[in-house]
């Protein structure tokens, strides 16, 4: 038995509204180029658009000219997606509250996740939104994966209840001296004062 690889996203459909308030809504409100049109080519009454959402990935949402918005949240049973989680720059989220306001837009506000900063929103059918922003880059040569993971294992380790900033920073050093060796012998913490 062997796996089959995942590498990652290839994208994400959602089931949008008509044309124009999806095209209104992923690129004139979340900023993401309309980079490809075609129809939906398993349903000939409906068009099927690509978002590219800042990292070269897709979302793409299929849109029915007869479908308009509907506010009230899409269903959050098992199996349903509860929410996608959109990365944005610490600038950018310290501006969302302000830039939602002046659209009416009803949120959250700013939620404290520990290792990230978040902000909740509903898209024109209901759908949930995350507007997330790490508090933390990883160094060079490894992944917000990686730094979660090494902040995992200090956690569970030290019995704490969630990650928290300070996780991330050990776990940033312990990366750092993984990845990067010195002619020190001892890399211990000093005061040179």
């Amino acid at each position: 038995m062997r796996k089959l690889q995942a590498q990652g996203i290839h994208h994400i459909t959602l089931t949008g509204a008509d044309r124009q308030t999806s095209i209104d809504f992923w690129e004139g409100l979340l900023g993401m180029p309309f980079v490809f049109d075609q129809p939906n080519l398993d349903n000939p009454d409906e068009g099927h658009l690509y978002f590219d959402p800042g990292d070269g990935r897709l979302i793409t949402v299929f849109t029915n000219e007869t479908r308009k918005p509907d506010p009230s949240r899409t269903p959050t049973d098992p199996g349903c997606v509860h929410h996608l989680a959109l990365n944005i720059s610490k600038a950018t989220f310290s501006q969302a509250v302000k830039r939602l306001d002046e659209r009416g837009i009803t949120h959250s506000g700013v939620k404290d996740r520990g290792f990230m900063d978040s902000i909740y929103f509903k898209d024109p059918m209901g759908f949930l939104i995350e507007l997330a922003c790490y508090r933390f880059e990883p160094p060079m040569g490894s992944s917000h994966a990686d730094v979660m993971i090494e902040a995992h294992k200090l956690r569970v380790g030290r019995g704490d209840y969630n990650i928290q900033e300070e996780h991330l920073a050990d776990a940033i050093e312990i990366l750092v001296a993984r990845r990067q060796s010195s002619l020190s012998v001892d890399r211990s913490a000093k005061d040179p004062y």
